[in-house]
């Protein structure tokens, strides 16, 4: 068991930089339905991916998620991403789901295939080494819901509406895991203050006249995450995530080992030299 742990729990590779661009997938008509953006400054850390498909109210189809699949495979090699935030383009809505005028035309075995794809966007975004935050100004419904749950952190505006309302469409939820079964049998709709009295997001805030209330709150999130150390606050992220599901000594030992990598580096020197000499701390993700 430790064997296998360690060596699946490793410290993140050498970083490679981002070049600020809009993704397209091969082949894709149209314009790019998603941007990708480094933010530079007081905010240099901060990545944001902003979903633009406003013809679809942001639907998850197969552009979208190629394109999205694309983005995180890029964003998950670079140490210079110390936050990914997911926000939308589309004023009023965060993602509508799947986009089922798109499913309407696929044979039952072209369904299979993006569903499977669909659920593997779930998981990269879960996986990504980096802490995720979705910003949620508007509807975020069915799949749109459950892309917000694979982030680590979730704020929403109060004029949010959420809900996984596949049942109410004869589907199913294909991808999440941390919602309750009555969520998930009602296909109930959900304010943001609602939401957050579930526990569903972390932060609700009263929506502004430019709708992007959430995005600047989950923005002030970001911005107190980027002063930690990151390879403590990514191995941080590690034994949370593959803790939570196992006994409490495969718990203790995965973050025994997470603890061992966080020890070499030179972030964890810095931090103990600047406690030393009563100094904030710099750290660079070494």
């Amino acid at each position: 068991m430790l064997r296998a742990l360690t060596g699946a729990l490793r410290l993140p590779r050498p970083w490679r930089p981002l070049q600020t661009r809009s993704c397209a997938s091969d082949g894709a008509a149209g314009d790019p339905e998603i941007q990708v953006r480094a933010l530079a400054g007081p905010d240099q850390g901060i990545t944001e991916i902003l979903m633009n498909r406003p013809s679809a109210r942001n639907a998850l189809g197969n552009v979208l998620v190629s394109e999205l699949l694309e983005a995180l495979a890029r964003l998950r090699e670079d140490q210079q991403v110390r936050v990914l935030l997911f926000r939308s383009g589309v004023k009023g809505v965060f993602c509508a789901g799947a986009d089922l005028k798109e499913r309407e035309q696929m044979s039952e075995a072209e369904v299979g295939i993006f569903v499977q794809r669909l659920r593997g966007l779930m998981n990269e975004i879960a996986a990504f080494p980096a802490p995720t935050i979705a910003a949620m100004d508007g509807f975020a419904l069915g799949g749109g819901l459950e892309l917000a749950l694979a982030c680590d952190l979730r704020v929403a505006a109060s004029s949010a509406v959420m809900g996984l309302i596949e049942t109410t469409r004869g589907l199913l939820p294909g991808a999440g895991v941390a919602l309750a079964k009555e969520l998930i049998f009602t296909g109930r709709r959900l304010s943001g203050a609602q939401a957050q009295a579930l526990g569903l997001v972390n932060h609700t805030v009263p929506q502004n006249e430019e709708g992007n209330a959430a995005y600047h709150q989950a923005r002030a999130l970001a911005q107190e995450i980027l002063p930690q150390a990151p390879i403590a606050v990514r191995l941080g992220k590690v034994a949370i995530d593959r803790g939570m599901d196992v006994d409490i000594a495969s718990g203790m030992a995965i973050e025994g080992i997470c603890y061992a990598q966080n020890i070499p580096t030179q972030d964890r020197l810095e931090g103990m030299a600047a406690f030393r000499e009563k100094r904030p701390p710099r750290f660079v993700g070494k």
